[in-house]
């Protein structure tokens, strides 16, 4: 026993039990990967065959460390152990197996983008229109069905919109064609093994007596194809050790079943259950607020963690004004801990519920000079979707900025192709003219046809339309009716997968960003100048050193990390918890699993961040703290009142000026908008009716940048309304209502 020696009491029992049926319940911290590899290394050193046993895990990287680990244990026999990723293994598997399949050995496997061209093709071939039903949506239909284990036939059955009809046609084609092709895509290397042990007993008891030893990292995080392939392979022996937390679970997204690991105990009622509950990472303070916010979910095996650590700093609760200040306190924070502690950049992790939210703590980080690395992401501005509006953007500005116009004079997709894109390129240098001034004049170009030469006229009709507008509307407004105009928001939810609503997001949140700057600085809020701004942040050069920079990243990619200090932002009602109108109870817990990860990140300091104004969806939104906050025993936290930052020169403009005329609207008794303003000084409501007043005629309404004016014209219907405005400040402006955001003050 002196290889397990070297464990705590409880781990070394884990690691100790041959036979049967084991569970390994590893909280956050406990030794879960050293657990494993002592477990591995007590089979071999008692006598087990390598390669009789097979340990499955998530990433060939955790599978090569926990390899190495064993080998350095007990040296080179350590080699012959089946170690890897579900799909690598079973791909091995299916290479032996494959005949009987109907395969031959050397099947091709298709990634995700050779099966999103099978798709696309048989799109085409069944004339399915690509613009109406987004390739990448049906395959992550057919994706999410495989997962499930269904197959065409079964798909169709359930079919019960026009989209499932549509995705069950093409789901039964694309099966044919990948078997017409000898290939399989990545969710056929889990179907077909269990194909072939369904169909081939004699094979299945074959690799039972080959793998009488089964041992499965991060259990909470399989699905059901997965579980059904690991209890097939159990079956006989039931030698199977299986280790996970269900407290971090936190990929339903992806397919992941927490029920497999909360019923292993049904499945195996003979099995032996080990807790680890010692964490050898976070304070006591730090561990006790995470367990106080998971003992709220009702489905979950009973745990409590400990730790010897020191009990260390209370979590801290800052509340910032927007998220503005939330970036700017987070790196004035990083600066305090680095000066008063020595630490270094790498030290600090800042977490996120999406990634559209990294944008303000980016501005933030750069202005403060603090290098960051995004794990798992691309810097905001170079985001390819941010890049794209940013292009339009810069175009309607300066029509004569051709990377720009390169850039989207086919995006979205409107037929535009290299050949034509080419041809303009050698009028253009052939005439000494801007690309702009050469589609501008596109009846000159004779070798391009008719059909494409409207395109290109209704691309410079919609440039000119916005390069006129942009003189009578405010910066956010001709953004939010130029991505209206275009359809990218709608093409991105309507693609309807985790990739397309982060484009969705981001855009929002560019939106957002817009809206922000015009905010704050009103006359100077010019499109130009927020573009110029853009460019600046943008240019920062590339850090120095990576290796010692502030981590970013969300807070799914955070787990199985750790780090000395970690920021938790956005803690707010729809943000985290992250819904849009309710969360059913699973979804719920799901998100509170997802905090609790968040949380045992860090080791020595913990700080949990909201705002009470954030601007979202390119609107100003008045956030509740989020229900996380309020599960933390009080004892436990330390909330911060922070002083106002010196980039608030004007700002937090919109908060600042609510907050001022709510308190005056509370000492002259004047009624409250349902939305915290109070009416401005110079608009008697006591002598008014308090119901909402509908934009017409005669009403008084505020802009964003024009300020007070009143409406002496409405023209238009639905989404062309437009309203004439006559302001105080500069006169008669023409506005989409659609745009405008405008307030409705009250009636003369």
């Amino acid at each position: 026993m002196a290889l397990l020696d070297q464990l705590n009491p409880v781990q070394r029992q884990a690691a100790s039990v041959i036979e049967g049926p084991v569970m390994i319940v590893a909280g956050a911290g406990s030794g879960k990967t050293r657990v494993l590899t002592y477990r591995i290394a007590h089979l071999l050193e008692s006598g087990i065959p390598p390669h009789e046993i097979l340990a499955l895990t998530f990433t060939n990287k955790a599978a090569n460390e926990m390899k190495g680990r064993i080998e350095r244990l007990i040296g080179q026999q350590a080699r012959y152990v089946w170690a890897g990723t579900f799909h690598s293994i079973f791909a091995r598997l299916l290479r032996q197996e494959a005949e009987s399949l109907g395969y031959s050995r050397s099947f091709t496997i298709y990634d995700t983008d050779d099966s999103l061209n099978v798709i696309k093709n048989i799109m085409t071939s069944l004339n399915i229109s690509q613009q109406q039903i987004h390739p990448r949506t049906v395959q992550s239909r057919i994706s999410g069905a495989k997962n499930q284990m269904m197959t065409p036939k079964q798909y169709d059955e359930i079919a019960n919109d026009f989209l499932e009809q549509q995705v069950a046609t093409i789901f039964a084609e694309y099966q044919q064609k990948l078997h017409a092709s000898n290939a399989m895509d990545f969710d056929d290397l889990l179907l077909k093994p269990i194909e072939l042990f369904t169909k081939y007993p004699g094979t299945l008891e074959k690799y039972q007596y080959r793998f009488k030893y089964l041992l499965v990292d991060e259990y909470q995080d399989t699905n059901r194809a997965q579980y059904v392939l690991i209890n097939l392979l159990a079956k006989k022996f039931k030698n199977i050790c299986i280790v996970g937390d269900d407290a971090q679970s936190i990929y339903a997204f992806r397919g992941a079943d927490i029920k497999n690991i909360l019923d292993f105990e049904r499945d195996y009622p003979n099995a032996k259950v080990f807790r680890l509950e010692q964490n050898y990472r976070s304070t006591k303070n730090i561990l006790a607020a995470a367990d106080s916010v998971i003992k709220n979910n009702r489905h979950q095996i009973p745990k409590t963690l400990w730790t010897n650590n020191p009990t260390g700093e209370k979590v801290k609760v800052i509340e910032a004004d927007d998220d503005k200040m939330e970036g700017w306190l987070i790196a004035q924070k990083i600066e305090e801990h680095i000066n008063k502690e020595k630490l270094n950049l790498k030290d600090f992790a800042i977490l996120y519920r999406t990634n559209a939210q990294s944008r303000s703590i980016e501005d933030a980080l750069r202005r403060a000079g603090i290098p960051y690395v995004i794990v798992g992401g691309i810097e905001f501005y170079k985001r390819k979707e941010i890049k794209d509006v940013l292009a339009y953007l810069r175009l309607i500005v300066n029509p004569k900025d051709e990377e720009s116009l390169l850039r989207v004079i086919n995006y979205p997709p409107r037929g535009i192709g290299e050949t034509t894109i080419n041809k303009v390129i050698e009028q253009a240098t052939k005439t000494h003219a801007s690309l702009f001034d050469v589609i501008s004049n596109v009846d000159a170009l004779t070798s391009i046809s008719e059909r494409t030469k409207t395109i290109m006229r209704q691309f410079v009709g919609l440039l000119k339309k916005y390069i006129e507008l942009k003189s009578s509307m405010s910066a956010s407004e001709v953004a939010r009716a130029l991505v209206d105009e275009l359809g990218i928001l709608r093409m991105y939810k309507e693609e309807q997968t985790p990739e397309s609503l982060a484009r969705w997001e981001n855009i929002q949140e560019l939106l957002s960003a817009i809206t922000e700057f015009v905010d704050q600085h009103k006359e100077k809020g010019t499109l130009e100048n927020f573009l110029e701004e853009v460019s600046l942040v943008s240019a920062v050069d590339q850090m120095p050193d990576q290796r010692n920079s502030v981590t970013m990243m969300t807070l799914h990619s955070a787990k199985g990390l750790e780090f000395p200090v970690v920021f938790i932002t956005g803690m707010e009602e729809g943000l985290f918890p992250l819904y849009q109108m309710s969360l059913d109870t699973n979804e719920l817990e799901e998100e509170r699993r997802l905090c609790y990860v968040g949380m045992t990140r860090a080791m020595k300091q913990l700080y949990l961040t909201f705002t009470r104004v954030r601007y979202r969806f390119g609107d100003v939104t008045y956030p509740v703290q989020s229900r996380f906050l309020s599960e933390i025993h009080e004892s436990l936290l330390e909330k911060e009142t922070p002083r106002k930052p010196l980039y608030a020169s004007e700002s937090i403009s919109t908060l600042s000026a609510a907050r001022q005329r709510y308190q005056h609207a509370i000492k002259t008794k004047k009624k409250i908008r349902s939305d915290g303003f109070s009416p401005d000084e110079d608009i008697d409501y006591e002598n008014h009716t308090q119901e909402e007043i509908p934009l017409q005629v005669g009403v008084y309404v505020e802009h964003e940048v024009f300020g007070k004016g009143k409406v002496t014209q409405l023209s238009g219907k639905g989404d062309s309304a437009k309203a004439v405005v006559h302001f105080n400040t500069v006169g008669p402006k023409n506005l989409m209502i659609k745009f405008a955001r405008l307030k409705v003050l009250g009636v003369e």
